[in-house]
């Protein structure tokens, strides 16, 4: 198995959440996680591959939707596909997402664009068009498991109490830490260090723990479910397992933003910022990585 290497973190306290954003960040609290071990990169696609040959498993996003789960669907829409993003010709009204979201019939994480789009020349890049029993099957394949969201934030953080891990300043001294949306959103993407959508995992500086692209590049699976606001009292760390068929009613926390977010639209590549996601969903900007 090519799995990514596996960091030891301490384990701790610490401040979880924000009060300075968006209310689902909120009540700031304090977390104590147990020590842990947390892959250092998200899983790519030459990992996912490596996964898909050994066990032959069928990604949700390749599998034909259940009429039953989703009553009232056409049925030219329940064939295999997912969510991509295209960027829009000019600017569109931020409070409509289906102005810039597609379902693209074909599109899974072979093809995350469709048919005609390919991973092939993306082997280091974070796998994506992976759906929550997605990642939770691959980690127990790796003999790993996905992470809470305190587990996740925790290492996110890695001892930092500043906006973003590395401090207050989104680029200190210029530099650009993380791969976010470089432009304006939705129709305008300048790269970010020249990448436009996702990047290779590394290719920006990794945090005090040495743990890298925890901020932007995809958002990741946890297996916290998702809340308008926190839970006080909640376990630090997930303890159940995942089914492989996924509930499109029960959502998710995601974490750590991605290289769609843009502090016009969507002001999440922090530590503290979460995102809820259903278990079915797949789109071109979801990974994961795993926790030993």
């Amino acid at each position: 198995m090519n799995l990514t290497e596996l960091v030891q973190l301490p384990g701790g306290s610490f401040r979880m959440g924000s009060a300075d954003f968006y209310p689902e960040e909120t009540p700031v609290h304090t977390v104590t996680v147990a020590p842990l071990a947390i892959e250092r990169h998200p899983v790519t696609n030459a990992q996912y591959a490596d996964f898909v040959a050994d066990t032959g498993y069928v990604t949700v996003a390749e599998r034909a939707l259940d009429p039953a789960l989703y009553p009232g669907v056409a049925q030219q829409d329940l064939a295999p596909g997912a969510l991509v993003f295209r960027a829009t010709p000019g600017r569109v009204d931020l409070r409509d997402w289906r102005q810039w979201w597609s379902w693209e019939p074909g599109a899974c994480w072979r093809h995350p664009f469709g048919p005609g789009s390919t991973v092939a020349d993306r082997p280091d890049h974070p796998v994506v068009q992976v759906a929550f029993p997605d990642a939770a099957a691959y980690a127990k394949w790796a003999g790993r498991r996905l992470p809470s969201e305190a587990e996740w934030e925790y290492a996110a953080r890695a001892g930092a109490t500043t906006t973003y891990p590395w401090g207050n300043d989104v680029t200190p001294g210029g530099q650009l830490m993380a791969n976010t949306w470089q432009g304006s959103f939705p129709y305008r993407n300048d790269g970010a260090s020249g990448w436009v959508g996702t990047s290779p995992v590394g290719t920006f500086p990794p945090n005090a723990f040495g743990l890298v692209d925890l901020i932007g590049n995809v958002w990741e699976w946890t297996t916290t479910l998702f809340a308008t606001r926190h839970r006080l009292g909640e376990p630090a760390q997930g303890c159940c397992p995942v089914a492989q068929d996924p509930d499109p009613a029960v959502n998710q926390v995601l974490k750590g933003g991605s290289h769609l977010c843009a502090p016009e639209y969507c002001h999440r590549y922090r530590a503290a910022a979460r995102s809820s996601q259903s278990q079915d969903s797949a789109t071109t900007h979801i990974g994961f990585r795993c926790a030993g």
